[in-house]
């Protein structure tokens, strides 16, 4: 895309972005819909499901990568998307809960503390694999890859366990906290679209063709964006782990902001870190790509965003167990300590890059 223009190429990016928007709308209400029509359950539908949709952009970067062998952009942008997306969480918290309260204390449950470790395990794992040799690997299999998707089916199998009920007062729930069932808004997403006459081959049908555009603009939006802001001096790795790495969150913003609506927070906070949880699988995809492993070459800044997402959800699961009352900016301590840390957190990033 050298040869556009910039004007051209900012076009094309925020058109990218307006279909990933629309895109995940769709994608949102067809998957519940799906979910429920299936009987897919709740973890299966929330954390492999519309884990694997949402992240449709971050899907579409990373093969396209893979295939150029240009890795550098999409490392930085999965592990950018953890920490952005996390904080997708205070934009839920500030724009969407009613009544007004902080989004952990709505949504508090064991089984999002739970899901929350499972992220910080998984993030673990890709520090580990960014210090073994880039020779250790096996029939394009590097061990560190393998593990974090082992790790990521194991930690599905316990968390669908734990949401058949926990052995806590309450299943694990915290008392006080949303009145309805976790993932009521499907069930309501199903209903209205049945009273529409949405049927299960129309709803699918609506689901490729959403998945399908979701992944062309994914691809555009990495090479127009790239590209046009290079030209404004924004090097490739903040350029990933920022502008990029919000503009692929876009999904889960319309899903969160929809589920919030519902009243459905539980779920809201599963779809953010089933997500990040899920994200670091695509190392894996991207290794069988390009025939060799990613996580050795990662740079320091991948190490820094890393463990940036696990300060991060780490905040977020102190949030889930204090359950803070109080609101400041319409946010919970919670999710401002998250803003401030990521804001300080990109500071230091920049420092990096340079």
């Amino acid at each position: 895309m050298g040869s556009l223009s910039s004007p051209v190429l900012l076009l094309l990016f925020v058109g990218s972005a307006g279909v990933i928007w629309y895109a995940g709308i769709k994608l949102s209400d067809t998957t519940d819909v799906l979910a429920e029509r299936l009987h897919l359950g709740s973890a299966l539908g929330g954390l492999i499901l519309l884990a694997i949709a949402t992240n449709l952009p971050e899907v579409a970067i990373t093969v396209s990568a893979a295939l150029a062998d240009q890795l550098d952009v999409a490392v930085g942008n999965i592990l950018g998307g953890i920490a952005v997306q996390t904080v997708v969480l205070a934009v839920l918290d500030a724009a969407g809960v009613r009544p007004r309260a902080p989004l952990t204390r709505l949504a508090a449950s064991l089984q999002l503390v739970l899901e929350g470790a499972l992220v910080v395990v998984v993030l673990a794992v890709v520090v580990m694999g960014t210090q073994l040799s880039p020779d250790l690997h096996a029939a394009r299999l590097a061990p560190a890859s393998v593990a974090i998707a082992l790790l990521w089916v194991v930690g599905l199998i316990l968390l669908d366990r734990a949401g058949r009920g926990l052995p806590w007062h309450e299943g694990g729930d915290a008392p006080d906290s949303q009145p309805e069932p976790r993932g009521h808004s499907r069930g309501k997403k199903e209903k209205a679209a049945s009273n529409k006459g949405l049927g299960t081959r129309r709803a699918a049908l609506v689901f490729g063709g959403a998945a399908l555009a979701t992944l062309v603009a994914g691809v555009v939006i990495e090479r127009s964006g790239e590209e046009f802001f290079a030209r404004q001096g924004l090097s490739g790795v903040l350029f990933g782990a920022t502008v990029l790495a919000v503009a692929t969150s876009l999904p889960e913003i319309s899903t969160g902001l929809t589920s919030t609506r519902l009243g459905d927070y539980q779920l809201a906070v599963s779809d953010i870190f089933g997500g990040n949880a899920f994200l670091p699988v695509l190392f894996l995809v991207a290794a069988l790509i390009s025939g060799k492993p990613v996580l050795p070459a990662a740079h320091d800044t991948d190490i820094y965003l890393t463990a940036l997402g696990i300060i991060l959800t780490v905040v977020y699961m102190t949030g889930l167990v204090f359950r803070p009352q109080r609101q400041y900016a319409r946010m919970g301590v919670d999710s401002i300590a998250a803003v401030v840390i990521y804001l300080v957190g990109i500071a230091g990033l920049a420092t990096i890059a340079t």
